[in-house]
């Protein structure tokens, strides 16, 4: 991705998490001097702030995340009295904007949809092997409540809902009817060692500096 297109796609970013009454913490707002800035060590170490990905495909209105992490523990830490053992993030889900399927190896997860349109998830449980089960009924909470869905079924949440995803669980989604906000809830993220794709791709993007970054990502730490 050009730099120019990830610094237009950080500014309506910004805008869509406003009108759904939604403000990034103030290091949202730092610039990228301030980011490298020994006050950012504990937000860089913990990957906090702005992530755009297009899972290195360069197809980002067709295949891509906007992500905001606003918390986050550290892995190393699990198990340990007092550690924080949770992360918080808000995402923008473009209309039919294909996260794709994937799964993770440790984390626990909340998508919950907090604005815009129906958030889809086409969802698969674990083989034995962790791989796909493409024969075996899906079995998830949502909003505590339990739902079944064939392998591959997809899961329609409204705007307030939410799915409950662990790690045995493989999950594609995108937003159907126009662009969805998305807040999770997880125990630690760690995106450099917890993803699982289905398919040979990349978590982050690689950047053409064409200009200066308005905001530094996670990935440029």
């Amino acid at each position: 991705m050009k730099r120019s297109r990830v610094n237009d796609i950080l500014a309506n970013g910004a805008d869509f998490f406003a009108r759904h009454g939604w403000t990034v913490p103030p290091f949202g707002t730092w610039t990228p001097d301030e980011m490298r800035s020994d006050k950012a060590a504990h937000i860089r170490d913990r990957g906090l702030g702005w992530d755009i990905t297009d899972y290195g495909q360069g197809r980002f209105d067709e295949m891509g995340l906007f992500l905001f992490t606003m918390r986050n523990g550290d892995l190393t830490e699990m198990g340990q009295q007092g550690a924080m053992l949770y992360a918080e993030k808000l995402m923008i889900s473009r209309e039919d904007q294909l996260s794709p399927m994937h799964r993770h190896v440790l984390k626990t997860e909340d998508i919950i949809n907090r604005g815009g349109a129906t958030l889809v998830l086409e969802l698969f449980t674990c083989d034995a092997e962790g791989q796909i089960d493409r024969n075996t009924d899906v079995h998830v909470l949502t909003d505590g409540v339990p739902v079944t869905l064939p392998a591959g079924g997809h899961l329609k949440l409204p705007v307030g809902a939410s799915v409950t995803l662990t790690p045995t669980t493989w999950h594609a989604f995108w937003g159907e009817g126009g662009d969805c906000l998305i807040h999770e809830v997880s125990t630690v993220n760690d995106d450099l060692t917890d993803n699982i794709f289905a398919d040979p791709i990349g978590r982050f993007s690689e950047i053409d500096e064409d200009v200066a970054p308005t905001h530094l990502l996670v990935s440029d730490y």
